[in-house]
């Protein structure tokens, strides 16, 4: 088991926006996730930051981000208008892959992008327009379909694992798997809904999360 250190507070910036995130680097980090959290979620995600800590323990790197402000996180508590932009959360995203390029401690290290919900859909828009630099990706319980125009442009083997009772996801799953010339697996958790709540999901989820970084990015 690696050693993490202590979570380091990062600010990136993403055009006009300043974006904050949390980055952990591990001695002798095997690689970087990224992760891109889902609708009305955040960096503080208690899901995302169980895998996070799955995948430190594992000797990877993690950044965990608030892809929308402060102020844009207050609009879209009441109107939802920010978070099925997928455009700008994707932009967040690669405004974070290109700070960590940019990064002494990190920038050395091969990339994996984990997406959330919809944050599934701006981590394949990063993929796509930063293919050199992202090794793989990871959605769960992601809506792949709203990167519907970036999907034939991924390159990163990319993992989508969804729960076995959350059927209309998995359909969307099934018809973004049909537009991606990547290689792409489907992993389905028995029993599992959306949120992965059910009593062992999210570890199996962290399970396969390290599972495919350890083979694509931690080589």
């Amino acid at each position: 088991m690696a050693i993490a250190t202590v979570p380091r507070h990062v600010r990136i910036r993403a055009g006009a926006a300043l974006i904050e995130g949390d980055l952990v680097v591990p001695a002798r980090a095997a690689g970087l996730v990224v992760f891109a959290h889902g609708s009305g979620s955040s960096r503080l995600s208690s899901r995302n930051r169980f895998v996070a800590q799955t995948l430190q323990d594992a000797g990877f790197a993690t950044l965990l981000m608030d892809l929308l402000t402060k102020s844009e996180e207050a609009v879209d508590a009441g109107t939802g208008e920010y978070r099925f932009d997928i455009p700008r959360l994707g932009h967040r995203v690669i405004a974070a892959l290109d700070w960590a390029a940019g990064e002494a401690a990190i920038a050395a290290l091969p990339v994996a992008c984990f997406g959330a919900s919809t944050g599934a859909g701006a981590a394949l828009i990063a993929a796509a327009e930063r293919p050199a630099q992202v090794r793989a990706v990871v959605s769960r319980g992601g809506r792949p379909d709203l990167a519907v125009d970036a999907l034939p442009l991924v390159i990163a083997p990319t993992l989508l694992i969804v729960g076995g009772d959350d059927a209309p996801v998995i359909e969307m799953n099934r018809a973004a798997m049909r537009r991606m010339h990547a290689p792409v697996q489907l992993e389905i958790v028995p029993g599992a809904t959306h949120l992965f709540e059910e009593p062992g999901a999210l570890e199996r989820v962290a399970q396969l999360a390290v599972g495919w970084c350890r083979r694509h990015v931690g080589q």
